[in-house]
């Protein structure tokens, strides 16, 4: 694991996107595609904007996933991934290949889930930019988390500190609002990524970062899971590195 502590979060951000830049050309220049995982939330803002602006990305060779979908939320909603993903991401490069959506608000959601795992089964994954939650969640996956699901999409139960994370982002107005399910990309699928590339700034994630880097790997935080990965690099800005006691710049 590589640890990149930026004294700004701006920086974190244009340092976590130049990676995946990069990882993103290797793949195409290694193999003519190449396939990514993206996150959304607040973590994200700056990484996706700097991504999209990067240059001399063939995106019409590249297949884009996303991580997870509330349920029940339609895609124009306000809080909706898909939305999201779509102003930040998929309309500022329409030359996208692709970009498979988690349609969680279909009336059949394990027809959905059964879509999406044969869909990601047939790529393999070059790189992964995700985030860590306030309660050290991966995706949507929630502790304890599930550490051998082999299902590389599943149907979750959402955790309050999660939810509650939502309402303090600003996406809701209070907890009543936030969806208590959602589908998520599982951790095994996660950890099938060449590279996973994992952005994470503000000291509201500050104790999040210090149990899934230097704590037990362990349910209580599924994002500790990450250091089992080959080839993890996490990109903090210095409130979210604030708790580390052996990382540093």
């Amino acid at each position: 694991m590589r640890v990149h502590i930026h004294d700004t979060t701006e920086a974190m951000s244009v340092a976590a996107a130049k990676h995946a830049a990069d990882s993103i050309r290797q793949a195409i220049a290694d193999r003519g595609h190449a396939a990514i995982v993206l996150a959304t939330g607040a973590s994200q803002f700056g990484m996706l904007e700097n991504l999209t602006a990067a240059p001399d990305i063939d995106w019409s060779a590249v297949t884009a996933y996303h991580l997870d979908e509330y349920c029940g939320v339609d895609r124009e909603h306000p809080v909706s991934f898909r939305r999201y993903m779509r102003e930040r991401f998929t309309d500022q490069v329409p030359t996208l290949k692709r970009f498979i959506w988690i349609n969680a608000d279909e009336e059949d959601l394990g027809a959905e889930i059964n879509r999406l795992n044969a869909d990601i089964a047939a790529n393999r994954i070059d790189v992964a930019c995700i985030g860590i939650g306030e309660n050290g969640h991966l995706a949507f996956n929630e502790p304890p988390a599930d550490f051998e699901a082999t299902s590389p999409y599943l149907l979750v139960k959402l955790d309050d500190v999660s939810r509650q994370q939502q309402v303090g982002e600003g996406w809701f107005s209070s907890l009543d609002d936030v969806p208590e399910t959602a589908i998520s990309m599982s951790l095994q699928q996660i950890l099938k990524s060449k590279r996973l590339i994992v952005t994470v700034p503000d000291s509201r994630k500050a104790a999040a970062v210090g149990a899934a880097l230097e704590g037990a790997i362990d349910r209580a935080c599924p994002a500790s899971v990450l250091r089992v990965h080959q080839d993890v690099s996490v990109y903090l800005d210095a409130p979210a590195a604030s708790k580390l006691r052996y990382f540093s710049t």
